[in-house]
């Protein structure tokens, strides 16, 4: 009798390390998994500013294809610095909601629209952008009314913007007069790329030198293109506030196409 009991314990004690062994092996498996979408595929990031407004809101939490200009080291977590440059490399396209590195640290994420490519010639002549010397036509779209960070209300101007490859996109204008109105002539080095927030007048971007800007930024420092809003909150929302994931969601952003 005793012996059969030490048997049983015996099968059970066995069982048990095998289901814990599977449970280690599918969580392992599960990580892998992960981190070959994460390398090769999308990565999540959280839009933290008002500088892509109107089409990116505080809050939006969206998707970025990892393969569409090609790898660099930067589509690895923590970019250690295995290679230089980008492998299977692909120009990305003006009008392209763009996530990268800012180049003066490497680290830090940014998102802005791509408007300049190598070679191009760009300026802005009383808040209106001139692409290798044409002006880029823009229609108005009206006013909007929007809250500022200090919390009261301002009007801005909505304008429709056409870049010549027919990439249309909305942009705010808080009227003349903007410390970036008016800019000298950038002329996009070989191998850079020119980034602009769409909330012209509140965004920190390829206008302002690299020293406390963005200024031209490397082909090697782009992270991915922003392709959809997959869910949204109001700034209010806490995560030690789990109701606050219900009344502050924006269910009307949920699997937004971006453009």
């Amino acid at each position: 009798m005793s012996e059969n009991v030490q048997t049983a314990e015996h099968h059970t004690k066995s069982g048990a390390a095998a289901e814990f062994v599977e449970i280690v092996k599918t969580v392992v498996y599960a990580l892998l998994i992960a981190l070959f979408l994460r390398v090769l595929l999308f990565q999540p990031f959280t839009i933290p500013s008002a500088s892509m407004e109107p089409n990116l809101l505080q809050g939006d939490y969206i998707i970025v294809s990892k393969y569409s200009y090609g790898y660099s080291r930067h589509s690895i977590p923590f970019s250690p610095p295995l290679f230089s440059g980008r492998i299977l490399e692909r120009t990305p396209q003006r009008g392209d909601i763009v996530v990268f590195k800012l180049p003066r640290d490497g680290h830090t994420d940014y998102i802005k629209r791509l408007i300049g490519l190598p070679g191009d010639r760009i300026q802005v002549k009383g808040g209106l952008l001139y692409l290798n010397g044409t002006l880029v036509p823009r229609l108005s779209l009206g006013p909007d009314v929007i809250e500022t960070a200090y919390g009261y209300d301002q009007e801005v101007q909505r304008y429709r913007e056409t870049l010549p490859n027919g990439k249309r996109y909305t942009t705010y204008d808080f009227g003349p007069g903007g410390d970036l109105d008016d800019t000298e002539v950038y002329v996009v080095p070989e191998g850079h790329y020119f980034f602009m927030g769409d909330n012209r007048d509140n965004s920190l971007d390829s206008r302002v030198p690299s020293a406390v800007g963005v200024g031209f930024v490397p082909a090697e420092e782009l992270v991915g293109k922003a392709q959809i809003i997959l869910l949204s909150w109001n700034k209010d929302v806490s995560v030690f506030k789990p109701w606050t994931w219900v009344l502050d969601a924006r269910p009307s952003r949920f699997f937004h196409l971006l453009k």
